[in-house]
C-alpha cells in the first residue's frame, strides 16, 4: 500500500500563514516595509571546483523609520528578549545577493526565511556581502569561507554550553525569554577560553554554533558571544511553531541533520564536538561518531551540576539515554568537566594521544 505525500500543508501552518498575513495587510497600510536581516553563513573554496556560499537571511517586516545597516533600529540590546519574537517575516519576496563578482536572486520562503546555496568565487576567509530588498538600503551579511588545506573545525551547542540557561522546562525557558534582559546573561565560567585553546593550532579554525533556539535571537546571541569574548562564526538555529507537516519544530531532528550537513558540505574538516549533558548532545555525539569517525577529532561535554539538572528536565541526573551515551565505547575521545576550566584541564591531559584513535571515553575530571 502506499502512503500518501502531504499536499496540503498542516492546519497549524495554515492557522499561522492567515494570521500573519492578515497583520501585515495591517502594517503595510501603516508604512512597514520588507527588511533583509542576514545572519552569518559560511561556504567552501574549493582548490580544483568552483566554491559556494550558504547564505542565510529573513525578510521582515519593518517600521518606516529602520535603517538595515543600524542594528540599533531593530535591536533593543539591552531590552528583554521577548521583543525580538514579535516580528512579521515575509515569503516570496525577491532579495539580490552580490557574491564576489556574481549576483543572484533569491526569494524568501514561508516565514520570510532565506537558505541558500550559490555559486561563489570567494577566497577563503571572511567576507561581507550585500543584500538588497528592491526600493530599500542594502544590508551586509557576512560570511566564513573555508580554504582546502584548513583541516579543523568546531561545532558548538549554546544553551548550558556557552551560556546558562536551564532550559527546556516551560517556566523557566519563559523566565529566560521573556523577563530576563540580554545584557543580564551569564556565560558558562571557562568555555571562551577553551575554544581559544581548542584553536590554538588553527587560530582561525572554523566555529559553528548550533542550537535549537530560534532564528529571532541570532543578533542578540551573536552580541553576547562577542562581549564574552567567543570566537566569531555562524549560527544555525531554527523556528519556533507550526510546519507544514505539524503543529511544532524537534530541536532534535533540527540538529541531527545540520551535524550531518556539516559533516558533508566541509568534508576537508575533523570536528571537535562542544555540548552538554543535559539534553540531547551526547546521544547526537554518540550517533554522529559511530556514522563518521574520521569526521571528528574528539567530543567535549560540559556536566550540568545536580541543580543544573533538575531545572533543565527535573532529575539531579542526566537522562537515561545520555548516560547511556556517555558511558558506550566510542572510536573518538571523549572529554567531560563542569566548566570550561575542567574541560581544559582534561584537555591538557590528553593532548599527547587527542589525535589517537580511543577504544572509550576517558572519566570526568572532576
Amino acid at each position: 500500500m502506499t502512503v500518501p505525500t502531504r499536499t496540503r500543508p498542516h492546519l497549524g501552518a495554515r492557522l499561522e500563514n492567515a494570521v500573519m498575513g492578515r497583520i501585515a495587510d495591517v502594517l503595510r497600510r501603516f508604512g512597514w516595509h520588507p527588511l533583509a536581516v542576514p545572519y552569518t553563513g559560511y561556504g567552501s573554496a574549493p582548490a580544483d571546483d568552483q566554491g559556494w556560499v550558504r547564505v542565510l537571511m529573513r525578510v521582515k517586516l519593518s517600521p518606516p523609520r529602520t535603517d538595515p545597516q543600524d542594528e540599533s533600529s531593530e535591536d533593543d540590546e539591552g531590552g528583554r528578549w521577548w521583543r525580538k519574537f514579535f516580528t512579521v517575516g515575509l515569503g516570496d519576496v525577491p532579495v539580490t545577493v552580490r557574491v564576489g563578482d556574481r549576483v543572484h536572486e533569491v526569494s524568501s520562503g514561508r516565514g520570510g526565511y532565506i537558505d541558500a546555496v550559490l555559486a561563489s568565487d570567494l577566497t577563503p576567509g571572511w567576507h561581507e556581502v550585500p543584500v538588497r530588498v528592491e526600493g530599500r538600503p542594502a544590508a551586509t551579511a557576512d560570511l566564513r569561507v573555508v580554504g582546502p588545506d584548513e583541516r579543523l573545525g568546531l561545532i558548538s551547542d549554546i544553551d548550558d554550553t556557552v551560556m546558562v540557561t536551564a532550559l527546556p522546562r516551560p517556566l523557566l525557558a519563559f523566565w529566560n525569554t521573556f523577563v530576563v534582559k540580554e545584557t543580564s546573561r551569564r556565560p558558562v565560567p571557562g568555555m571562551a577560553a577553551l575554544y581559544g585553546r581548542l584553536r590554538e593550532p588553527e587560530p582561525d579554525a572554523l566555529v559553528v554554533y548550533l542550537s535549537t533556539g530560534a532564528w529571532n535571537v541570532a543578533r542578540a546571541i551573536s552580541r553576547f558571544l562577542e562581549r564574552h569574548d567567543y570566537p566569531r562564526g555562524p549560527l544555525l538555529m531554527t523556528d519556533w511553531g507550526p510546519t507544514n507537516d505539524g503543529w511544532f519544530r524537534s530541536g532534535r531532528d533540527h540538529k541531527h541533520r545540520e551535524l550531518r550537513r556539516l559533516v558533508g558540505d566541509l568534508p576537508q574538516l575533523r570536528w571537535v564536538l562542544v555540548g552538554d549533558d543535559g539534553q540531547h548532545d551526547p546521544q547526537l555525539y554518540e550517533d554522529l561518531a559511530g556514522e563518521v569517525p574520521q569526521s571528528l577529532r574528539m567530543v567535549l561535554i560540559r556536566q550540568l551540576s545536580a541543580v543544573e539538572q533538575v531545572l533543565t528536565h527535573g532529575s539531579p541526573l542526566p537522562p537515561p539515554n545520555q548516560s547511556q551515551a556517555l558511558n558506550a565505547p566510542s572510536p573518538v575521545p571523549w572529554l567531560r568537566g563542569t566548566d570550561g576550566a575542567a574541560l581544559t584541564a582534561q584537555l591538557e591531559q590528553a593532548r599527547p594521544s587527542s589525535e589517537k584513535p580511543s577504544s572509550g571515553k576517558p572519566s570526568s575530571g572532576t
